[in-house]
């Protein structure tokens, strides 16, 4: 005989987040500096949890050093750097990877190039010397070389029918002016002109230890990494190039509106930008702070307004964009074509209201949360922790930086944000982009001020 059973009463489900724990602190790995007889400034941290070593050695020379005579060069070399060596063709190349379960990146953009490589650390002393070879006896084969240059055209054609990048074109020509960091990408006219000899002649002047830093965190003891560095890197010698010298940008007054015509869109880039800070000023945490809260989380206020209630577009976003010589600040959005006024004034509302007003105190707390959290996870892994020790000895700033960071975005207050807000959140002086079909927009833009409008070239209309 059986019985029937009372069913259980459902658990209610929980209706508030569970509160945060505290905070676990850090475990810094040892870190050891030091600086070759030519200059080449070497940075270890030893990370044991894995057995796998990742390096860059970087050189603080970019596209920013050739934007007006030869703009991308930097980044072309780079891409062609890794193709083979007086030594290693490319296929060689690319069979000592897969030996060493290793993977091979080369990259410049506006302030550096670098060469990154990870993989078993079993195999760092090979690693390294592959970074060696490519760094002093790369042989730049004539056809791949070529084979970069088409692929550089391809993405170009295609980058010129994008608004994203049509926008961010236009605002660093705005923002920065006769500076070199106004030049974003070079024309398919450009590329074709390059030449492997420029290349060569780049990575002579540019390629060189006085001017490089070298940092490695993974599975090694830091003294025998020295010793196996000292040993594949000690005899290079190459004089150093000379200071990139700029022009001061024009810091332009009142609002401007900048119209890149793109035919046919159904969908408009928004593009809002100022002058901003580098990594080096004092105000740089209370910055990141403020932005955080306006637009650089997916819980900020700009999400919350023009996402969540107004229902214009799916991630808006707003970033603090630190260059070495110059940063920027920017604001963006993909939205439909008939609501590119109402984004925009959306922008400018909350931008104004964090000029205003204090943030509260649940958005201070929740905003210092979101950025400790960020950047515990930023360096739990090795890559993260390399990433985040390459920006410290890249950019000059204090030895303590890593490990006084949470510290210090803990300390902020509303009255800090508010204060970086007025600094560097320009609504006045912005300058607005809006890449789309004018057909479309023009009127909307009108509303914002003086307009100038651009075909997809840059060339005015």
């Amino acid at each position: 005989m059986t019985t029937a059973s009372t069913p259980a009463t459902p658990r209610p489900y929980p209706t508030a987040a569970p509160a945060l724990g505290p905070e676990s602190p850090v475990s810094w790995p040892a870190r050891t500096v030091h600086a070759l007889p030519s200059g080449l400034r070497v940075v270890l941290a030893e990370s044991r949890q894995f057995p796998k070593m990742s390096a860059q050695l970087f050189f603080r020379s970019g596209n920013a050093a050739v934007a007006h005579h030869s703009p991308g060069l930097a980044g072309m070399t780079a891409a062609v750097v890794r193709t083979g060596t007086a030594s290693r063709p490319s296929r060689r190349i690319e069979e000592d990877l897969r030996r060493m379960g290793a993977d091979l990146g080369t990259h410049a953009g506006a302030d550096s190039s670098v060469i990154s490589i990870s993989g078993l650390a079993e195999f760092s002393g090979q690693m390294l010397e592959l970074v060696a070879d490519l760094a002093r006896h790369a042989s730049f084969p004539a056809d791949e070389f070529e084979r970069e240059r088409r692929q550089r055209l391809e993405e170009l054609r295609v980058e010129r029918t994008t608004p994203s990048f049509l926008a961010s074109e236009r605002l660093r020509h705005v923002l920065f002016g006769e500076h070199p960091y106004a030049i974003a990408a070079p024309t398919e006219e450009q590329v074709a002109a390059y030449r492997r000899e420029q290349l060569e002649e780049f990575y002579r002047g540019h390629y060189v230890p006085a001017d490089a830093l070298l940092v490695a965190v993974g599975d090694f003891a830091a003294d025998a990494m020295l010793a196996q560095i000292e040993k594949t890197f000690g005899d290079w010698k190459a004089a150093q190039p000379e200071p990139l010298v700029s022009p001061v940008p024009p810091h332009p007054s009142g609002r401007r509106v900048h119209l890149v015509h793109v035919p046919g869109t159904v969908q408009t880039q928004v593009l809002v930008g100022n002058l901003a800070i580098t990594r080096r000023d004092p105000d740089w945490y209370r910055t990141a702070l403020a932005n955080s809260i306006y637009g650089g989380a997916f819980h900020s206020r700009l999400v919350i307004n023009i996402r969540e209630q107004k229902g214009y577009t799916y991630s808006p976003r707003s970033s603090v964009h630190a260059l070495r010589q110059q940063g920027y600040f920017t604001v963006h959005a993909a939205v439909r074509n008939d609501v590119a006024a109402a984004t925009l004034t959306e922008i400018f509302y909350e931008m104004d209201r964090m000029r205003a007003l204090p943030v509260t105190p649940e958005e201070l707390d929740s905003a210092r949360n979101y950025l400790a959290g960020v950047f515990s996870l930023g360096v739990a892994t090795q890559d993260g922790l390399l990433g985040q020790l390459s920006t410290v000895y890249l950019d000059l700033l204090p030895a303590d930086y890593l490990e006084t960071y949470r510290e210090r975005i803990r300390a902020l207050t509303a009255e800090d944000v508010l204060v970086a807000a007025r600094r560097h959140f320009d609504s006045a002086n912005a300058q607005i982009v809006l890449a789309g079909d004018r057909e479309q927009i023009a009127a909307q833009a009108a509303l914002f001020g003086p307009v100038t409008e651009y075909d997809g070239r840059g060339n005015s209309m």
